[in-house]
């Protein structure tokens, strides 16, 4: 398993004091307020922050971290991605995952045949979609319910499913 979780994108600055605009990847954009520390992903690898400041517009997460105290200095982390440490997420009721935890999982058929790995997931708000890209560049794409996803062994990123009718058409 991943050891930290991207949490959002660095989109914009705001303001003079080296504000940071976050495009959060999150269902709950209210948990960056319980956050003390978040990392920055750059070329020579993640740098920790001390977040000095949380604040909500619209859907965007406005961050001060501590040693960004200009706009310029904002704007060197433009277009950059936000982590978190794994510890520091909530646990997750049982048979519940997190995406990340999903992506690249091999898939395989109840009829024991290798379908491919997953790539993508879509939340579409009654259930999630797996999309599966086959060994000859298709992609499937696979409700999230138990008619179809059988098995999540999330610890050897395996997924078990059965392919209703229709879906490989």
């Amino acid at each position: 398993m991943k050891e930290y979780f991207e949490i959002g994108q660095i989109v914009n600055t705001s303001g003079l004091k080296g504000i940071l605009k976050i495009k959060p990847f999150t269902d709950d954009i209210k948990k960056f307020s319980n956050l003390k520390t978040i990392y920055i992903k750059t070329k020579s690898g993640l740098t920790e922050f001390k977040i000095e400041q949380v604040r909500y517009v619209k859907n965007m997460v406005m961050l001060k971290l501590a040693g960004i105290d200009t706009v310029e200095e904002a704007e060197k982390y433009r277009n950059l991605y936000i982590k978190i440490l794994r510890d520091q997420e909530e646990e997750l009721e049982e048979g519940s995952y997190y995406v990340v935890d999903i992506l690249g999982c091999k898939v395989n058929t109840d009829a024991n045949q290798e379908l491919g790995k997953i790539v993508d997931v879509f939340q579409t708000g009654s259930n999630d979609v797996y999309v599966v890209k086959t060994k000859d560049g298709k992609e499937v794409l696979l409700p999230s319910i138990e008619e179809c996803i059988l098995d999540r062994d999330i610890e050897n990123k395996i997924v078990k499913v059965h392919i209703m009718k229709g879906l490989l058409d």
